[in-house]
């Protein structure tokens, strides 16, 4: 249900996530949440490992949302264990200590889009369509949805989850639901692009740039600055500013 490889990347190396359940749009079942999660946090391991892409397998979706099977099966006791197995998923998304940039075409529903928020970059192909349809299943939508506000605005996100329509890519971006919208057949050269971008910066500096933004989404605007400034200090424990600023201002010298 969920493939991962390891793939050489411009010199370095970048682990490709796949929801591998094309004939069922890729739902979330509680199975594939939680193997998500447990392979997202094994690549958390990694030290090589410089970013994550999340994809989906198939023509169709990205993921197209929850087992319907077992939304229809739950209980109040099992329908708790059900969606922290796809907090969990999502969390491990957020808590991974390299980027994870979605890469999203056709449909990406509910607990798909939750996923999706949850990574740090959103590429969509032009036919991808997103929705939160949970109110039209009678029950809301929770966990990770509550990223959408800092995505979208409070305003379009209450329209997301309290119609349940669905939007297109074009919308999408827009809105800022995602940072990027190109042509399907254009949609790998879109990610690479971006993994070029991210692996041209410094590995150690990358992660603590990941810290960062996590921070700063989560705490008060003083707390972020602390932990900005202990990130900066901490940055000149490893060789990486004293080697790049070098690099740069020879390469400066030789331009005059």
């Amino acid at each position: 249900m969920i493939s991962v490889a390891l793939d050489p990347h411009g010199g370095a190396l970048v682990a490709r996530v796949t929801l591998d359940n094309p004939a069922k749009l890729n739902i979330l079942t509680a199975e594939a949440a939680a193997q998500l999660a447990a392979d997202m946090r094994a690549l958390d391991q990694d030290p090589r490992i410089r970013a994550v892409v999340l994809s989906g397998a198939g023509p169709k979706a990205f993921a197209g949302g929850a087992d319907l099977d077992a939304l229809g099966s739950l209980n109040p006791a099992t329908a708790r264990v059900f969606i922290g197995r796809i907090h969990d998923a999502c969390a491990a998304m957020r808590e991974c200590p390299v980027p994870v940039i979605a890469r999203i075409h056709g449909w990406c529903l509910g607990a798909g889009l939750e996923l999706a928020a949850s990574c740090d970059l959103r590429i969509a192909a032009d036919n991808a369509m997103f929705g939160m349809p949970e109110v039209r299943l009678g029950i809301p939508s929770v966990v990770e949805a509550a990223l959408l506000p800092r995505l979208v605005g409070a305003g379009r996100a209450r329209w997301m989850v309290l119609t349940g329509e669905n939007i297109p890519a074009a919308e999408a971006l827009a809105w800022g639901l995602v940072e990027k919208v190109v042509p399907l057949a254009q949609l790998d050269g879109a990610v690479n692009a971006a993994l070029d971008a991210i692996i041209a910066g410094e590995p150690k500096a990358i992660r603590a740039q990941k810290r960062l933004c996590k921070t700063w989404e989560e705490t008060t605007l003083a707390e972020s600055v602390r932990a900005s400034i202990d990130e900066f200090s901490r940055a000149y424990d490893s060789d990486e500013p004293g080697r790049r600023i070098a690099a740069l201002r020879a390469a400066r010298k030789k331009e005059k």
